[in-house]
């Protein structure tokens, strides 16, 4: 057993890695334990599928579903069967074998990572057909970048399944997926290492037990934000659900996919959003451990089976979130989402890590509490000021680089129809005046001869005339 609070000073204790309760259950007691990840996983996939069509039907006034089951609660049940019941197409012009191949690759991992997420305590406090054991399948001293590894393993899915359909859009749904997990995946690994920090561990179990006092979303409640956005982006769920934008890709890497194929994607989206959510409920909310006003009051809410509900209370919570914004929040563009990644996420986690750092440093070196906060506070104010005179140069500048462009299209002529097409006119840019057809009366006519006529009037005396004279002219014949 490895500790890490002997070598802490008097008052900090951080967690400890106790893994002796692992790696000792007997082999049909593991399968159970498979067998009850595996089960929790689906049942909560197929709960969290009909809870979203319910709870967006409600955001938008509609009935939702209402007709497999009591109350609708059978919908994603039919549609699982439906897909399995349709046509498989396979494209001819595909890799047969990597496109066969993508949707088991991203399944698969998905379902890997629920493995080292505790359910209740690591102690033996439970008695499955009389033998005691933990409320894990496993754990191991680096159990979140396991997480991680999984949760990126799973991109190869997409980028696989785009790549052998041989076909545009798939091609550039996967391209999307590629940047997206890259750029979200850095931030949310920052976020993790704030939570190694004060925790001593990566443990899942002993981050856990590191909550024991005060959840680390009121220590550590940046790196819950920029989770919480990370998640979203990594499940490739609106409004950041780009791979899959069906405005523009047509579905995405999955454009070319049907039947049980097609379903093992959606599978996979769902099953990963249950991970990260019970990710977020174990780095974050506590884990297994009850609420406060109950866990304060009632000294077993978190021995026993108890602790199973408090986990499933919360990664209910956290996927009402992900329907709760799907429902809200319009699709970002491309570049807007780039943006927050690179320049907005990484940057602040990077920032909170430096002052998660100093913290913890500080707390090592004896600093007391209030010396602590005035050292934090004083950085954050600078740190503050600086970006502020940073913004404010560079404002500037933009407006500067703004106005020159602007005089610059303006000294230009304009033509709409650049290269062919109608093209809408640049900052500072004007549209030509609109020609207008003259009235009628300010016309220049041409007559039979050639003649022009100055008048309308002068064409009716004349038309009379020549009438007239047609008229005699038959008469005398």
């Amino acid at each position: 057993m490895s500790t890490l609070s002997d070598i802490q000073p008097s008052g900090m204790r951080l967690a400890e890695e106790d893994l002796s309760f692992f790696g000792h259950d007997p082999i049909w007691l593991i399968a159970l334990k498979a067998v009850f990840c595996f089960a929790f996983l689906m049942v909560t996939v197929l709960i969290s599928i009909v809870m979203e069509r319910k709870v967006v039907a409600w955001m938008q006034l509609r009935i939702g579903p209402n007709r497999h089951g009591p109350w609708g609660m059978l919908q994603s049940l039919a549609d699982g069967i439906k897909l399995m019941l349709k046509e498989d197409v396979v494209v001819k012009g595909a890799d047969k074998v990597v496109y066969l191949l993508a949707p088991v690759l991203g399944a698969i991992p998905a379902f890997m990572a629920i493995a080292v997420i505790p359910f209740g305590p690591p102690g033996n406090e439970v008695s499955i057909f009389g033998t005691r054991t933990a409320m894990q399948l496993t754990d191991l001293p680096v159990a979140a970048l396991y997480i991680l590894a999984t949760a990126s393993i799973s991109a190869y899915g997409v980028v696989l399944a785009g790549w052998s359909s041989n076909s545009t859009y798939p091609l550039l749904g996967a391209v999307r997926a590629t940047a997206q997990v890259i750029s979200y995946e850095i931030a949310m690994g920052l976020s993790f290492a704030a939570v190694f920090l004060y925790s001593g561990s990566m443990s899942t179990s002993a981050i856990v037990d590191a909550q024991r006092d005060t959840w680390f979303v009121g220590l550590l409640p940046v790196s819950f934000l920029i989770y919480m956005v990370s998640m979203v982006g990594e499940a490739h769920r609106a409004p950041f659900d780009m791979p899959e934008s069906e405005g523009d890709l047509v579905a995405g890497y999955q454009t070319e996919y049907s039947s049980i194929k097609f379903a093992l994607f959606m599978l996979a989206e769902y099953v990963h959003i249950v991970t990260l959510s019970a990710l977020a409920a174990t780095l974050f909310l506590g884990g297994w451990r009850a609420p406060a006003p109950i866990s304060t009051y009632w000294e077993g809410a978190n021995h026993g089976w108890w602790p199973l509900l408090w986990f499933f209370l919360k990664v209910c919570c956290l996927i009402f979130f992900f329907v709760w914004i799907r429902g809200t929040l319009p699709r970002v563009r491309y570049d807007q989402f780039m943006k927050l990644g690179w320049k907005v996420l990484i940057p602040v986690s990077l920032v909170w890590l430096m002052l998660v750092a100093a913290v913890r440093a500080m707390r090592n070196e004896g600093y007391d509490f209030a010396g602590i906060v005035y050292w934090v506070a004083g950085a954050a104010l600078a740190i503050l000021l600086v970006s502020f005179v940073i913004d404010v140069f560079r404002g500037r500048k933009e407006a500067a680089e703004e106005e020159a462009a602007e005089r610059k299209a303006a000294s230009e002529v304009f033509d709409p129809m650049a290269g062919g097409f109608p093209v809408p006119p640049l900052p500072g840019q004007t549209l030509p005046p609109v020609p207008r057809r003259r009235p009628r009366h300010d016309r220049t006519l041409v007559g039979p001869s050639g003649a022009a006529s100055d008048s309308a009037g002068e064409k009716d005396a004349s038309g009379k005339a020549a009438q007239n004279t047609d008229g005699k002219e038959a008469d005398g014949a």
